[in-house]
């Protein structure tokens, strides 16, 4: 079975459990700290056109704190188990972090206070560590030889990512020092990567690992994924050359590979979910699909936005389709599962959360609120930023920060389980591709 595969030798590939599970922490944080700066912000929402402005405060929060900081949690301690290749050294991914927490707090602050001194300071903070992640995992990568598609979604994933970073740098370095011909173009080129090209190829590339697990369920239809692959690539490259040129002809191409490569997609994990032994498989599923249904409606609001050319209506709603809406909802889903699973990698049965493969013993209060107000936040936040209504919007972003503390609660009662039951001995091991099977 593949689940029984993945796993298999898995222990000795895992990291210090404080190394993954602090980017997951930190994403979790964020997810409140995202909330609650919209809500400060809000206003500004309908109306935003670009520019230095305290609402990149909370869009930074959201896209750097949440969506880079869970995809280098679960990336760095997922992948090695995957490609059966453990990371060369940890101290990068520490370092990383370490870069990551106080740049993402200079950056954030920088925006909402418009300092764009501050701002420039965090961001090449951040972009530092993003780069020596991806630096890390590019060497994991080139070691590994199993499983083909994933390689290629990570490959493609970490270029876009660090394209994004360095994209990212030299917008903010505009803002006080100017020297881009073309702020928009460049803005809209950071977007596509970022959101389809780093975060995009990152969830779909790990889906065709975590869905077949979580269901137990056989690997994708070999052919189909990789054709998946080839036109998601496209879409991503030919997105951010018509971003660049500001080419509608390219951007509409775009849209439509995007459309045929999410199509390809949505079949492959129906498929899983449809062969897989377990079919109960709860409210973190509940999001996955309403994530799933997400990607083709914000390719399809990229579209209106592209044809009907309205700056008024268009461009930020595929903004809050793509990072708060499909992006958000896939990573929440999928980090329920996550953090029970690495806990009860490290701590095996006795950490009362089950197997690897199944949630018990949780705070399924908190969860199901969180889902109840995740709907409300999102809905409320774009009908809201439609109707130039900013106490909608205000009224959704409370809602979501209400989500966001129950889906802490969760979070953290996890974590709090790998703290008592952890052992000192497990807590100490530092594998590396030098180290002998843990004793």
């Amino acid at each position: 079975m593949f689940a029984a595969r993945l796993i298999q030798g898995a222990s000795g590939r895992l990291l210090p459990p404080s190394v993954p599970l602090r980017f997951l922490a930190m994403a979790v944080l964020s997810h409140v700290a995202f909330w609650a700066v919209l809500f400060a912000t809000g206003e500004q929402l309908a109306g935003f056109r670009g520019g230095f402005a305290p609402l990149l405060a909370a869009v930074h929060l959201l896209t750097i704190g949440v969506l880079v900081c869970a995809v280098i949690g679960a990336a760095v301690q997922i992948l090695p188990v995957v490609t059966r290749q453990p990371l060369a050294a940890v101290w990068p991914i520490r370092l990383a972090f370490w870069l990551l927490l106080p740049g993402l707090v200079l950056l954030v602050f920088g925006f909402y206070a418009v300092r764009p001194g501050t701002a420039n300071v965090g961001g090449g903070m951040v972009a530092a560590g993003v780069c020596l992640f991806a630096a890390m995992l590019a060497d994991n990568l080139r070691r590994a030889k199993d499983p083909p598609i994933v390689l290629a979604y990570g490959w493609a994933a970490l270029a876009a990512l660090v394209i994004t970073m360095l994209l990212g740098v030299t917008l903010t370095m505009d803002f006080r020092w100017g020297g881009v011909a073309d702020r928009g173009a460049l803005a809209l080129a950071h977007v596509i990567l970022g959101g389809f090209g780093g975060m995009g190829l990152f969830a779909i590339g790990f889906s065709h690992v975590l869905v077949p697990m979580f269901t137990l369920a056989a690997v994708p239809d070999r052919r189909l994924a990789w054709a998946g692959f080839g036109t998601a690539l496209l879409a991503v490259a030919l997105g951010a050359a018509g971003a660049l040129g500001r080419s509608p002809a390219l951007l509409s191409t775009a849209i439509g590979f995007g459309l045929v490569a999410s199509g390809i997609h949505l079949r492959l994990m129906h498929q899983a979910l449809r062969d897989g032994m377990l079919r109960r498989l709860g409210l973190s599923f509940l999001l996955v699909r309403t994530a799933w249904v997400l990607l083709p409606a914000t390719l399809g609001a990229a579209l209106v936005s592209l044809i009907f050319g309205n700056p008024a209506v268009g461009p930020m709603q595929f903004g809050i389709l793509l990072f708060a809406g499909w992006l958000l909802t896939f990573l929440l889903g999928i980090l329920q599962r996550i953090l029970p699973m690495l806990v009860s990698m490290h701590v095996g049965s006795g950490s009362g959360l089950g197997s690897v493969f199944a949630v018990a013993g949780l705070r399924r209060d908190s969860l199901r609120l969180h889902v109840g107000c995740h709907a409300l936040a999102f809905a409320g936040v774009i009908v809201g930023s439609v109707a130039n209504f900013a106490l909608l919007v205000r009224a959704g972003s409370a809602i979501g920060l209400v989500g966001a503390l129950a889906y802490a609660v969760f979070s953290f009662d996890v974590l709090r389980r790998l703290r008592v039951k952890v052992s000192p001995a497990l807590k100490c091991t530092v594998p590396h591709r030098r180290a002998g099977p843990p004793r």
